[in-house]
């Protein structure tokens, strides 16, 4: 249908230079890689966030990165899906996950926030928490460190080897649950 609402892939992360490379930013990561496939630059809009309008594959797709700090992407998030009239089945979400080591990929439409304050905010903004994520694994913190401190810190020496190749693998999971629907995203990329 030419008239469908677009998709509207979310990453999440913090803006700002001091935060570009925490795991928390991971979303940020993926949502960079997808805007370079689609051959387009974000810009300001006035849902505060961040946007690229193109096209994977036959979809049109709007990439978002909010531009608050991640405890409040609700706002962000709803605002871009109201003016794209996008339901919460055309959102899909990327963020960091501490519950799946580090580059496992799992998709999923719903669920809980696990105590990740982005997703509080967006269910809370929109009102459901059926809306798709895509979880990208960061671990879990080493010994005792807190899991608050784990996400705001950089990927380590030997992450930042595999990082790109991992967010690659993530934008593609995105782009196939876009184009594909959520069980073929499934069935391709929870086999790994």
């Amino acid at each position: 249908m030419a008239d469908e609402a677009p998709m509207v892939v979310v990453g999440l992360g913090n803006p700002g230079p001091r935060y570009e490379g925490n795991r928390h930013n991971i979303g940020f990561l993926v949502v960079d890689e997808l805007a370079a496939r689609v051959g387009g630059r974000f810009k300001a809009h006035k849902a505060g966030a961040e946007v690229v309008e193109g096209r994977l594959g036959d979809q049109r797709v709007v990439l978002v990165k909010p531009r608050s700090f991640m405890n409040l992407s609700g706002g962000p998030v709803a605002g871009a899906a109201k003016f794209f009239k996008a339901g919460p089945d055309r959102i899909t979400v990327v963020h960091d996950e501490l519950d799946l080591p580090f580059g496992t990929v799992r998709l999923k439409l719903g669920g809980g926030d696990n105590g990740h304050n982005g997703l509080r905010s967006i269910t809370k903004s929109l009102g459901t928490k059926d809306y798709y994520r895509v979880r990208f694994g960061i671990g879990r913190p080493p010994g005792r460190m807190d899991p608050a401190d784990f996400v705001l810190r950089d990927f380590s020496t030997t992450e930042r080897k595999e990082l790109a190749f991992e967010v690659d693998t993530c934008a593609d999971a995105v782009a196939a649950l876009v184009e594909q629907g959520i069980e073929a995203a499934q069935n391709t990329f929870h086999a790994t």
